[in-house]
C-alpha cells in the first residue's frame, strides 16, 4: 500500500517539466528585480493566507504553467473581483507577466516561479481554491515519458485537497492522446465529477482566452480539447 508520504515523494521525484532559463530581455530582468518582490511568492514564506495577501475575500484561481502570462493578465483584467495565483518555471514568462501586471495596474495576481507540486503541498491551504487551471501543459508525447505528465492520480488527489467543494479543475490540451489520458485519470478519480453532459469534453468557456498559438492551430486544423471536472466530495 502506498502511503501519503510516499505519494508526496513520488510527485516530487518525477518532474513534469524541464526548467529552461531562456534569455531574459532587459525589461523582464528589471521586472524580476523590481516587481517580483512585490507580486511574487516564494516557498520560504510557507503556507499562504490569501485574505491577507490580497487584502480581501474573493473567488480564488490557481493557474499552473501560465506561459508568457498574457492570457492570465487578461483574465485578471476581465475579472477584477477574482484573485489569481500563477505558477510558471520559465523565468522570461514570469518577467513578462510582471510587466503586464505593471502596465495594466493589476492588483489581483500573485506569481510563483517554483515547482507547482511543492507550492501546492507547502503553500496552498486545504479547501482554499475555487478553480485550478492547467492549460496546454507539456504533453510528453513519447510513451516512455507519459509518467512525467502532470495529470496523474496522486496529483489529482492533491488538487482535491486544495479545492473547495464545488470547485473546478479545468484542463486544456491540443494533444488528443493527452486529452484521452486526462479523461481516463479524471474519470477514475475519487471526489470529482465531469461537468460534460456526454462525459467527455466541453466547449471552450469564454474565460479561457484563445492564444496566438491556439489560433494558429485552428487555422491548421488542429484540435483542442477542454475538460472540466468539479469536486463533489
Amino acid at each position: 500500500m502506498t502511503t501519503d508520504a510516499n505519494k508526496k515523494i513520488n510527485l516530487r521525484r518525477i518532474r513534469s517539466f524541464v526548467k529552461r532559463e531562456g534569455r531574459l530581455t532587459k525589461g523582464q530582468q528589471r521586472a524580476l528585480d523590481e516587481l517580483l518582490p512585490r507580486y511574487g511568492i516564494s516557498l520560504q514564506q510557507g503556507e499562504l493566507d490569501f485574505d491577507v495577501m490580497f487584502g480581501r475575500q474573493a473567488f480564488r484561481v490557481l493557474e499552473i504553467g501560465f506561459g508568457n502570462g498574457a492570457s492570465l493578465a487578461e483574465m485578471a483584467a476581465n475579472h477584477p473581483g477574482y484573485d489569481y495565483l500563477g505558477i510558471e518555471v520559465h523565468r522570461p514568462g514570469v518577467g513578462n507577466l510582471l510587466l503586464q501586471i505593471e502596465k495594466q495596474g493589476l492588483n489581483n495576481i500573485r506569481v510563483s516561479n517554483d515547482d507547482a507540486v511543492e507550492v501546492l503541498e507547502k503553500q496552498i491551504p486545504d479547501v482554499s481554491l475555487d478553480a485550478v487551471y492547467l492549460f496546454f501543459p507539456d504533453p510528453w508525447h513519447k510513451k516512455k515519458h507519459h509518467k512525467r505528465r502532470m495529470v496523474q492520480p496522486a496529483f489529482v488527489q492533491l488538487l482535491r485537497r486544495k479545492l473547495k467543494t464545488g470547485g473546478i479543475f479545468h484542463m486544456a490540451t491540443d494533444w488528443k492522446n493527452y486529452a484521452e489520458h486526462m479523461l481516463e485519470i479524471m474519470t477514475a478519480a475519487d471526489g470529482f465529477e465531469n461537468i460534460a453532459r456526454d462525459g467527455h469534453y466541453v466547449a471552450r468557456p469564454d474565460y479561457r482566452l484563445l492564444t496566438k498559438f491556439e489560433q494558429r492551430g485552428h487555422r491548421l486544423g488542429h484540435g483542442v480539447w477542454d475538460l472540466i471536472f468539479k469536486k463533489v466530495a
